[in-house]
């Protein structure tokens, strides 16, 4: 499966990007275009820090943690490789690692990075693709250890 989930890491990381350049590329700094009146819009902005804007302008402190990150993601994701009972650690490591690898380029060639979801209906951070991938890539680990655990108990 290690192949699967690197052709996924990089397939995402391409939707991430695409996706980043769309918005830089139609949408003017600070604009906002509707995609779901009252849900969902899209919003062009810079993020210099991490989740809800903290530690701004901490590049070096992010590109850091992002290879320490990415390192420790590495290794389980290559002690799961042959084991189909964390399939699904495996693929939350797929999502994260690609999550990662989106917003450390944008970092490392833009030093900020590229915000666009907006929703309209709740008070929330404007996030991105690869933000997605990594709370969906948390979800799916999360869930697999806990199936883990109850296959263990039995």
């Amino acid at each position: 499966m290690l192949i699967v989930d690197t052709i996924l890491i990089i397939l995402l990381v391409g939707v991430d990007q695409f996706i980043k350049h769309a918005v830089v590329a139609n949408i003017v700094l600070g604009g906002e275009h509707p995609l779901i009146p009252g849900v969902l819009s899209l919003t062009h902005l810079r993020n210099n820090g991490a989740a809800w804007s903290i530690l701004q302008g901490q590049m070096w402190f992010f590109a850091v943690i992002a290879v320490v990150a990415l390192g420790i993601m590495g290794y389980f994701f290559w002690q799961y490789r042959r084991d189909q009972n964390h399939r699904l650690e495996e693929l939350g490591l797929a999502l994260m690692m690609a999550g990662t690898i989106g917003n450390f380029i944008d970092r490392l060639t833009q030093g900020y990075v590229v915000d666009m979801f907006q929703l309209d209906f709740i008070n929330f951070p404007i996030f991105n693709f690869a933000d997605s991938c990594l709370t969906v890539g948390v979800i799916l680990i999360a869930i697999g250890v806990y199936l883990a655990d109850r296959r263990e108990a039995k």
